[in-house]
């Protein structure tokens, strides 16, 4: 084995993203003279990674070194990890169609990347390309971990397990410890004495259990504490993290069913048919739901991006923080052996015995040099389960129509989506995913066009 990891990074061109894996991975003793090989088929995006992550290597004095590549075989080969961050057809023009499409029948989204009409085309423009990361991993790095970080993500993971079984991979988001310190923030209590214990599927797992851990040892269930302070209209507190959305939904989520959904409000919002109505605007002003949020995020987000590559490219050194991302604490545990206590999204084989055996399930894990260890939950609470199954429907048919090239699938799964249904009749819902299908053109594979 060789001293020092070699881990692969496709679509490095996410440079902001890449610069918080990165950083956080040297700024681990154990893995800190890594050699990361940035891959991305940008080359100005590429040439600006190269430029921070080596601006990264000199700020913390560590051994690592940096390879580029705009070919995806060749920056795999021999690697022991593959860190995966892209999005397929980009703002523009994907993701502007995702949203502009449905419009016109009157079907309103916020994030489109997870589930609903939007997620459904994300999943089938998406899974192919992880398809072929998986293909080119089996030739040049077979025994490599696969770290998963793009959406829609329970169903690409469904689908790379489907189809390459022996790829080893955890899928990865960051929203079960995010929510964790959100909800540390509204109830005044260190994020370091919360302690949780959540399950589900991405981004509508549960916390389970959330409680003080406090200094002297006792243990109190935060959940009464913020069922009243939501009661009182306390809670939520003007949100850090989105001041476009208050974070109401969740809160009303848990008033109904007892327990805290991971994912923020916004996502949660299109996931159910209760929040987003045709000739309801009360709901939306009520629970703050800001409509069209993904591409006023990817407008901003290119706009910062511009001042933050020029600050980049002037500084002699770049401030590096710990994020809260899992990667780098996977890397040191693989590695190292030592081990390390993480969510991920794997196959359920049975870990949620109230779900699917082969849907994409996110539970804790321990990892160390054999690898993604899922822990076994056993059934859900009933009322989570059953809303949790209405997203899986959806997964499930989409999973199935990649693998089959059966085009009628995937307009079976917009038809068991929540929101889409509760807005469209059968006819809208065919019309509407027809429409998506020719404005996507070749993004998508070619069987979705075939009659």
């Amino acid at each position: 084995m060789a001293s020092s990891p070699r881990i692969a990074f496709i679509g490095a061109g996410s440079t902001v993203f890449m610069k918080n894996i990165v950083g956080d991975i040297l700024q681990r003793p154990a893995i800190s003279g890594a050699t990361i090989a940035l891959m991305d088929i940008d080359p100005q995006r590429l040439r600006e990674s190269e430029l921070v992550a080596g601006k990264l290597i000199r700020t913390l004095g560590v051994k690592a070194q940096v390879q580029t590549y705009t070919d995806q075989r060749t920056a795999l080969e021999g690697a022991d990890v593959v860190i995966v961050a892209f999005q397929i057809g980009g703002y523009e023009p994907c993701t502007v169609t995702d949203f502009e499409v449905p419009k016109k029948f009157g079907l309103r989204q916020t994030i489109a990347d997870t589930l609903g009409v939007g997620g459904i085309m994300r999943g089938l423009r998406t899974v192919a390309h992880l398809w072929s990361i998986c293909e080119d991993m089996l030739q040049v790095c077979p025994q490599a971990l696969l770290l998963q970080y793009v959406n829609p993500m329970a169903i690409n993971t469904w689908a790379i397990a489907e189809k390459y079984p022996q790829i080893r991979q955890v899928g990865l988001c960051h929203s079960v410890q995010g929510t964790a310190a959100e909800l540390a923030h509204d109830l005044d209590i260190p994020v370091e004495e919360i302690r949780y214990r959540a399950a589900g599927i991405n981004h509508m797992a549960f916390y389970l259990q959330f409680e003080h851990r406090r200094k002297d040892g006792s243990t109190i269930d935060l959940y009464p504490a913020l069922q009243k302070g939501y009661a009182e209209g306390r809670f939520p507190k003007p949100s850090t993290w989105n001041p476009r959305c208050p974070n109401k939904v969740r809160y009303e989520m848990l008033k109904r069913l007892g327990y805290f959904v991971t994912e923020s409000s916004e996502h949660f919002a299109e996931y159910t048919p209760y929040f987003i109505k045709e000739g309801r605007p009360d709901l939306i002003e009520t629970f703050g739901i800001p409509l069209d949020e993904y591409p006023k995020r990817c407008i901003e987000q290119v706009a910062r991006w511009k001042d933050e590559a020029a600050a980049f490219r002037e500084a002699e050194k770049i401030e590096v923080k710990a994020s809260h991302e899992y990667a780098s604490a996977i890397v040191n545990a693989v590695w190292t052996g030592e081990p390390a206590v993480i969510y991920g999204n794997v196959r359920n084989n049975g870990c949620i015995t109230s779900l699917p055996a082969a849907c994409a399930a996110e539970v804790p894990c321990l990892v160390d040099d054999r690898g993604i260890q899922p822990t076994f939950i056993g059934d859900l609470p009933p009322q989570l389960t059953a809303l949790i199954r209405t997203n899986i429907n959806v997964q499930e048919l989409t999973v199935h129509a990649l693998m089959t090239e059966r085009r009628e699938s995937i307009f079976h799964a917009a038809m068991m989506d929540p929101h889409t249904a509760a807005e469209l009749d059968l006819q809208q819902i065919w019309d509407l995913v027809e429409d998506l299908i020719a404005a996507h053109g070749n993004w998508l594979p070619d069987w979705t066009r075939r009659h």
